[in-house]
């Protein structure tokens, strides 16, 4: 009779297990930079005068001016940006506010009280992404002109609560999926109607889902160009609109472009910030696993 004998594979000493550590480090770094580079290359663009930023190869000591911003906000003449400002702000708002109020309501459908067949519900959602944007352009523009919402903001804003309603569908459904339903039963013992149940007991739960959502919608209805350059005029420009009025037949005013990006950039980016922790909450929930 003969016996086996089995040795268990050697562990990496703490050496190696430190030098793999510090690898990944490094190349995280790494990849931080690289992502983060182009910005900051456009931050110092911006400071440069027009004859330094269009320099060829590109003069990176060259001596700093505000003249871009001074120019941006219309110091001095020129057009002002508060307007279009504005006008991204109500229209990305109200649009995403708009977007959770009925995307709620349709996940709980979708998650909680589950309807028959709620996958293929949940695909018929995200169906309607895969069409093309240029493809609904013509059709859009042809009934706002018919309607006379053409240059009108809340055309804007009915627009993009269409456009990120399948994907906030989509998202909540997979948030409100983490809900206990025992929650949800204690309350209507207790007496509690839908809307109650939605605003006091599934929400606050769902709260970081709810976040992430929010944001995603607001960072899509503020960057679109597309329908907002088609759909609006002088009075609803957006921001991203009054962006591309620095790009003339004259020629590219680099400076200007990346002062005005980075100023438009600044909502989103603070937004971001400020809701961050709620965001790797709600995307580590489960919708984008």
């Amino acid at each position: 009779m003969t016996a086996t004998l089995t040795t268990a594979a050697p562990r990496p000493s703490r050496a190696r297990a430190r030098l793999q550590g510090a690898a990944l480090g490094i190349t995280a770094w790494l990849a931080g930079i690289l992502f983060v580079l182009p910005i900051l290359w456009m931050v110092l663009t911006s400071f440069h005068s027009e004859a330094d930023a269009a320099t060829n190869p590109p003069s990176v000591a060259a001596s700093l001016t505000l003249d871009s911003y001074r120019q941006f906000f219309g110091v001095g003449g020129g057009a002002s940006p508060w307007p279009s400002l504005i006008n991204s702000a109500t229209a990305s708002v109200a649009s995403t506010l708009l977007t959770l109020l009925l995307a709620l309501p349709a996940a709980y459908a979708l998650s909680i009280r589950p309807v028959k067949k709620w996958t293929d519900v949940l695909f018929f959602f995200l169906s309607t992404k895969m069409l093309p944007l240029v493809a609904g352009l013509l059709p859009i523009y042809l009934f706002a002109k018919n309607a006379g919402l053409l240059d009108n903001i809340w055309a804007l804003v009915v627009l993009y609560t269409a456009m990120n309603l399948p994907i906030a569908v989509w998202m909540m459904q997979s948030f409100l999926s983490e809900v206990p339903v025992a929650i949800i039963e204690a309350a209507q013992i207790d007496g509690a109607r839908l809307p109650t149940i939605l605003w006091r007991v599934v929400a606050p739960i769902a709260l970081p889902g709810i976040a992430a959502t929010s944001l995603i919608c607001f960072i899509f209805s503020w960057n679109d160009l597309l329908f907002a350059r088609v759909l609006s005029g002088v009075v609803a420009e957006t921001a991203p609109v009054f962006l591309t009025g620095f790009i003339t037949s004259q020629g590219l005013f680099l400076a200007k472009v990346c002062a005005a990006s980075l100023v438009i950039s600044l909502p989103v980016l603070a937004a971001g910030f400020a809701a961050q922790d709620k965001l790797v909450q709600g995307l580590s929930l489960g919708a984008v696993k």
